[in-house]
């Protein structure tokens, strides 16, 4: 974590990625997503006058389409920050090239890094559980890329992965695959403070008290239900190809100042 008794004065911020920055699922009343880039937005919005915000991160991308939608169009912005979190959906396919993910990866951060002040890039958290493990090895692979790319273009890495809050099932979603609300303020948290602001949770990292295990049967209800509404759904989008972005815009595809809401204030 970084430290500095005075904080970097950053006027914009570019997000890139999928589902996990587009903000899934950290859903508001009104249907939309908000997520950790949305929460660190405020925050530094909060703080600079006329901050400026895109997010361009669509769910279901994968890092070449990352690559060639993305990557251009935020670096035309040449922000102050860019946040980059992909790759991850690449190794949760069956069949995967972990050298062609880490060349994308290679070249979305050598498209970024010249064109803003601060790049961002992360190690993904990831949930405990049976299915994570069976990809636990192509998902550290991509890491330990990322720290390679980091350390020669002087990136910032954030560590979600190795915090052991963010392994805990109940900062997760019902689908398994995406945070709560608690789970995507933890990840602002955590950015927040390697960009260099002081802590508002210095206990970020630390897990939930622990609590009652659900019974039985409620566990087995929660798999049925699992199984039903995401896992068979998504093997199917799989199978034929298809995304859960397919047609999907980006949520703020501008470079924009950032307008406090109601719920920013809350």
């Amino acid at each position: 974590m970084q430290t500095n008794s005075t904080p970097p004065a950053y006027t914009s911020l570019v997000a890139v990625g999928d589902s996990f920055t587009e903000g899934m699922s950290d859903l508001l009343p009104d249907g939309s997503y908000r997520g950790w880039a949305d929460l660190l937005a405020a925050r530094m919005a909060a703080r600079t006058p006329g901050f400026r915000y895109a997010n361009l991160a669509v769910r279901g991308k994968l890092i070449q389409q990352i690559v060639d939608e993305q990557v251009p169009l935020a670096a035309a912005m040449r922000p102050d920050v860019i946040t980059l979190v992909g790759g991850l959906n690449d190794t949760l396919r069956p069949k995967c090239d972990m050298v062609r993910v880490r060349d994308l990866l290679t070249e979305a951060v050598e498209g970024l890094a010249p064109h803003c002040e601060r790049l961002v890039l992360m190690r993904s958290p990831g949930r405990q559980g049976p299915v994570l493990d069976r990809f636990r090895p192509r998902m550290e692979e991509l890491f330990a890329c990322v720290d390679e790319l980091a350390a020669k273009h002087d990136a910032v890495v954030v560590d979600l992965y190795g915090a052991p809050s963010l392994g805990d099932p109940r900062l997760w979603d019902v689908d398994r695959l995406h945070l709560t609300h608690e789970g995507h303020r933890r990840v602002a948290e955590a950015v927040w403070q390697e960009l260099g602001h002081d802590a508002e949770d210095a206990e970020w990292r630390t897990p939930m008290a622990a609590t009652p295990p659900p019974g039985w049967g409620a566990r087995r209800v929660a798999d049925v239900r699992f199984t039903r509404q995401y896992l068979l759904p998504w093997i199917a989008r799989r199978l034929t190809g298809r995304s859960s972005g397919d047609g999907l815009p980006a949520k703020r595809p501008d470079l924009l100042p950032y307008e406090l809401t109601q719920e920013d204030r809350a």
